[in-house]
């Protein structure tokens, strides 16, 4: 269309010129008129709050226009803008990803919200501003000979869940908790090796739950149909607690997993384990106002006005966000694997969610994406693994990712994730 052809023109002379100039407000009036044809047919006549903000690479100086605009349209279709207590609301972020600008409005009437959407082309970039937002990092934090636990063999034993507290590090194998203390950070010793009084066969690809206390000085795991808890304490010099002071305990259980805790280790969000299927069932507690399918990894991600939204990644390869009573389908995820975890970094939107490749590929890598509002936006160039990247967890703090890999000889070591801001 002659109009849409204008905005690339338009928007490709701004970007490789570099001046202050910005596009006329022609420029945007076909693609904030559809807009506002999408939010009229969902609200109907009546008062709305409307909030803009910009993900995009376009200048911030082009909001007060697109503004303008939406505003004059949304009157002529019987919208008019009311203050911020008003029942109904319309969201708009312009963002993009690496090759097309959308418009998205989040439009929400009392406890329902619906999207609107409109693509406004392809994005025409610099060559001076290529670069990603941020770069992912990788360090060793626990490795192959470590959780080897000083054997001349190092073990094959899948890591299933980590988590560090106080000076310690706890590591669930398939039938032990394994409690690293010490203050190097490739130095570490261990301190324990509890094994678990399991109450169920562990399946093929066994999976499992973490959760240590504020201080380190105890911890609850969950695998499928067994949960155990080991506490720090006892005398070290008696046959109860032969273990350096520590003793665990195990009991058949049926209950919800912690699929999300804050930074002491209360749990914020619980779901049900399918112990034969090897996966979440889609029942939450609490409840997060809309129905869930089955799915594999779960995380809480930060929204605006201090609100959170569930992102799940379903067992039939969707990527969906529950948000504000509404189940909605996140795009741009097509290259993510199964896993994936949330990381506060500071860079950019301030919050990413890093996501392994999809595949079983022999060398996997990670990447870190934004989600502006419906699609999965990459916000770094992918960070090469030295393997295939078979769990992610979000660190206590959130400042870093915990990835457990394991390598072409079968063998697993833990790395830590973090972002350098570009």
């Amino acid at each position: 269309m002659k109009a849409m052809r204008l905005i690339w023109v338009v928007a490709a002379w701004a970007g490789l010129t570099g001046a202050a100039a910005h596009a006329a407000p022609g420029a945007w009036e076909q693609p904030v008129s559809e807009l506002a044809e999408q939010i009229a047919a969902i609200l109907g006549p009546g008062q709305a709050h409307l909030t803009i903000s910009n993900l995009s690479t376009l200048s911030n100086d082009e909001i007060p226009a697109i503004r303008r605009l939406l505003v004059q349209d949304l009157k002529a279709h019987g919208v008019v803008m009311a203050g911020a207590e008003s029942a109904n609301t319309i969201r708009v972020t312009l963002s993009e990803s690496a090759r097309e600008r959308m418009l998205v409005a989040e439009v929400g009437e009392g406890t329902q919200t619906q999207v609107a959407m409109v693509d406004f082309g392809p994005v025409v970039t610099p060559a001076a501003m290529t670069g990603e937002r941020m770069a992912l990092h990788k360090e060793i934090y626990l490795s192959a000979a470590a959780l080897a636990n000083g054997s001349t063999t190092i073990s094959d034993e899948p890591v299933m869940a980590l988590m560090e507290a106080g000076t310690r590090r706890f590591v669930l194998r398939e039938d032990s908790v394994m409690v690293f203390a010490g203050s190097a950070d490739h130095g570490r010793t261990v301190e324990a090796s509890l094994s678990l009084d399991l109450k169920r066969p562990i399946p093929r690809d066994p999976r499992g739950v973490l959760i240590a206390a504020a201080d380190g000085n105890g911890f609850t795991a969950f695998t499928p149909g067994t949960e155990c808890t080991g506490t720090f304490g006892a005398p070290a010099d008696t046959a109860a607690a032969p273990q350096n002071g520590w003793i665990d305990n195990c009991h058949a259980s049926d209950d919800p997993w912690p699929i999300a805790v804050d930074a002491s280790g209360t749990p914020q969000l619980k779901a049900f384990y399918n112990s034969a299927r090897d996966y979440f069932t889609g029942v939450v507690s609490p409840s997060v106002g809309v129905d869930l399918p089955p799915f594999y990894a779960a995380a809480l991600l930060p929204r605006s006005g201090g609100n959170a939204a569930l992102l799940i990644g379903g067992i039939d390869g969707k990527v969906l966000l529950a948000e504000n009573g509404a189940l909605k389908v996140v795009t741009g995820t097509r290259d993510w694997g199964s896993d994936f975890a949330v990381l506060h970094s500071g860079c950019g939107a301030g919050v990413q969610v890093i996501a392994s490749s999809s595949g079983e590929a022999a060398n996997d890598s990670l990447r870190a994406y934004e989600l502006p509002a419906l699609e999965a936006v990459p916000a770094s160039a992918p960070l090469a693994m030295d393997g295939t990247v078979t769990a992610l967890w979000s660190a206590p703090d959130g400042k870093s990712v915990l990835a457990v890999v394991r390598n072409a000889a079968n063998q697993y070591e833990v790395d830590r994730v973090t972002a350098l801001c570009n």
